[in-house]
């Protein structure tokens, strides 16, 4: 806990931000840095609340209580302890995790939440200015190799832990930089790549060994991976995503997400994006489908790129402001959340059915046709059902998918492998190793598609599945019970 009484002298505090008009022009990260005697009085107001349900809210089940403590009382060295010993990567955490932390909060029942976020990435931020990260190779090698397919949060989690017990770690990744999601997904104004570059750097120095630009399954093939590796693990991430199979859908000018964001972290790389596959907002009326983080990462690329205009539809009803009853805290609550990227300008519409797309001449997406819905709950599920004479039309000139995905790739190495899938059709694994026996799953590849704080924590536990597998037995640290 922090000071007993904290809770009550002070209040929550957020990090300081650029302004709108200032973070529009660049792509650099919004939040500034906050002085630390704020810092300390923010982990002041960790409460001696008995059982702590941040902890328990938290997948990675992070010791939050004991590094806000420590942070409150000026022990920094000893706060990063802490917070390595259950996240490898708490930089990422600390920038895009939608903390699950803070809505379990304790204080979060009739008062504003501890500031958990802000204090994670602040005690990371101060331990590399520190000096305080620094590589962990192994004493003793085991002599057994391993390969590490998808080098997305999942995988740099697990090929990290592996390399620490002693294996020889390869990981495969088919772009051209290590990342995955992080790198080519994540738009640089919520997470800068230095911060992903640092990290690789550490692991290099533990003795990972990176191959980029090649994709398994085609430049490499199963059976020269069994050849080399005693193990496979596969963490390809839920790259599949969710289509929208209506009239005018091949219209020039309608994009999946992932095909979009991609190029605007290759550019901010300095990689020169062909004219004639380049995707830009710029000068366009921006139509984004679809509600979540990546709608949101969507419209802040859009903002910056100089869009006329952005409208983002979603197709479920507008959340409630606040937990009604069907919500009872310390659950994870369906709200209204406004991002950062929502602050800078956007038309947002729920309840909306989008029927069609038509164009010009030229083949060009020129409007979206849609329908509002009238959601009600039928037999204790939602139905939905459109409303009579809402039909519209809104002209636009670009259109962006963030529909979610529905799944790992599977007509690749997985196929190869031959490896079974459930129902959801994910890699099926039982204790993360697949229907293949020396073939292990991490991720959103063996659980769908999640959370980066989730692909982190099935990488740690998948390494410990791995190590069992090899050696007999791990010593590898358990993620605490969820």
């Amino acid at each position: 806990m922090g000071k007993i009484t904290g809770f009550m002298e002070f209040k929550r505090e957020n990090a300081p931000k650029r302004s709108v008009k200032e973070r529009l022009k660049d792509w650099r990260e919004l939040e500034l840095k906050m002085p630390e005697d704020k810092l300390r009085a923010q982990g002041a107001r960790c409460m001696d609340c008995g059982i702590p349900f941040c902890h328990k809210g938290c997948p990675l089940g992070n010791i939050i209580p004991d590094w806000n403590d420590l942070v409150y009382r000026g022990r920094w060295k000893d706060a990063i302890d802490r917070l390595h010993s259950t996240n490898n990567f708490p930089d990422f955490t600390g920038r895009v995790c939608p903390a699950p932390c803070e809505e379990a909060c304790v204080l979060n029942i009739n008062n504003d939440p501890v500031t958990i976020k802000l204090i994670e990435k602040s005690i990371i931020e101060h331990a590399w200015a520190e000096g305080w990260v620094a590589p962990m190779p192994a004493e003793h090698k085991t002599g057994k190799s391993v390969a590490v397919i998808g080098s997305g949060p999942a995988g740099l989690a697990c090929a990290q832990q592996l390399a620490r017990a002693g294996h020889s770690v390869t990981v495969y990744e088919r772009d051209d930089r290590v990342g995955g999601l992080l790198m080519y997904g994540i738009p640089d104004f919520k997470l800068e790549k230095r911060v992903i570059a640092r990290r690789v750097e550490q692991m290099r120095a533990e003795g990972v060994g990176f191959i980029t630009g090649c994709h398994v399954g085609r430049d490499i093939h199963a059976d020269e991976l069994r050849a080399k590796h005693d193990a496979i693990v596969i963490s390809t991430g839920a790259t599949k995503p969710r289509d929208l199979p209506i009239p005018g859908r091949e219209l020039m000018g309608i994009h999946f997400a992932m095909e979009f964001l991609p190029q605007q972290n290759r550019r901010n790389q300095g990689d020169i994006v062909p004219e004639d596959v380049s995707i830009t907002a710029n000068g366009k009326r921006v139509v984004i489908l679809g509600g979540g983080d990546t709608g949101s990462d969507c419209l802040g690329t859009s903002n910056r790129q100089g869009a006329i205009s952005v409208h983002q539809f979603e197709l479920l009803p507008m959340p409630p402001a606040e937990r009604t009853s069907e919500m009872p805290w310390p659950d994870w609550p369906m709200i209204l959340r406004t991002s950062t990227s929502h602050e800078e300008g956007v038309i947002r519409d729920w309840s909306i059915n989008t029927r069609r797309f038509s164009g010009d001449d030229k083949g060009r997406v020129r409007k979206l046709h849609a329908v509002r819905l009238d959601w009600k709950r039928e037999n204790g599920r939602m139905a939905m059902q459109e409303v009579a004479g809402s039909d519209f039309e809104l002209d636009c000139d670009l259109v962006l998918l963030a529909l979610g995905f529905l799944g790992p790739e599977t007509d690749s190495i997985v196929a190869e492998l031959g490896l079974k899938l459930d129902q959801r059709g994910n890699v099926l694994c039982e204790n993360y190793q697949s229907s293949v026996p020396n073939v292990f799953a991490a991720g959103d590849a063996r659980r769908g598609q999640s959370l980066v704080v989730w692909a982190i924590w099935e990488g740690r536990e998948c390494a410990r599945a791995v190590d069992a597998y090899l050696m007999g037995q791990t010593f590898l640290p358990a993620s605490p019970e969820l």
